[in-house]
């Protein structure tokens, strides 16, 4: 008999960013009402901070969510998606009146490097549901953290990571600026990349900050698949 390949293992570093994401049980929704976005969202806050994780983009979809943050500790985000899951999967037995699954047995993350790729990952976050055809701009999309990257709306899960506060002097000219960064979409391949490396778990970087992670792990990261990914459901 044909026996499954082994899963990758998953890593996160201590201070590296890390592009994560779950989706639901067979592709289920996991949102159904504007109160269980909230509800996810009040959950997200208290743990992340207990967890002590800095979340500097998200957007939390029908049936998925992407969360990019940086740990402080290296089983900080495992830590928060046990606890979030627990808390959320809660309310919605409760509410719902279900029993079961709620999401897929595993999130999917990498870890990213942060001068050449934090921005990509961030613009690749808060444009989902522009993709997915639900709105025409990130900012008619009520639940991801783009009204607070790029408009300045209050929101007290956002964490602003050094890149975006590099971008201006100021957070009016650090918001022009991120909203300009919009304005040419991602390219074919800035997707494809960030894709092929969430499905294979390879860390998203140049060869040397791979070395560097290898020598931290002493261990091999794998490579990264070329070319287009498999057509799947959108992320």
């Amino acid at each position: 008999p044909c026996r499954p390949m082994p899963r990758k293992p998953r890593f996160y570093l201590p201070h590296i960013p890390a592009h994560v994401m779950q989706r639901g049980h067979n592709g289920e929704p996991v949102f159904c009402e504007d109160q269980d976005y909230l509800e996810y969202l009040k959950i997200l806050k208290r743990v992340s901070e207990a967890c002590h994780c800095a979340i500097h983009a998200y957007v939390l979809m029908t049936n998925h969510i992407h969360l990019l943050l940086t740990p402080d500790a290296g089983d900080s985000i495992s830590r928060l998606f046990q606890e979030c899951g627990r808390q959320y999967v809660g309310y919605i037995n409760q509410t719902y009146r279900r029993r079961g699954t709620l999401w897929e047995g595993r999130h999917k993350g990498i870890i990213v490097e942060s001068t050449a790729y934090l921005l990509t990952c961030m613009r690749y976050v808060e444009l989902n549901p522009v993709r997915a055809g639900l709105v025409a701009r990130p900012e008619q999309y009520r639940w991801s953290s783009y009204a607070a990257n790029a408009l300045g709306e209050d929101n007290c899960i956002v964490s602003p990571h050094d890149e975006y506060v590099n971008l201006g002097q100021t957070l009016p000219r650090r918001q022009e600026a991120y909203r300009a960064l919009f304005d040419a979409g991602l390219t074919a391949d800035e997707l494809g990349r960030i894709r092929n490396c969430t499905q294979s778990g390879t860390p998203m970087g140049s060869a040397h900050f791979k070395e560097q992670i290898e020598k931290t792990l002493s261990r091999k990261v794998g490579g990264e698949k070329r070319g287009r990914p498999a057509k799947t459901q959108a992320m």
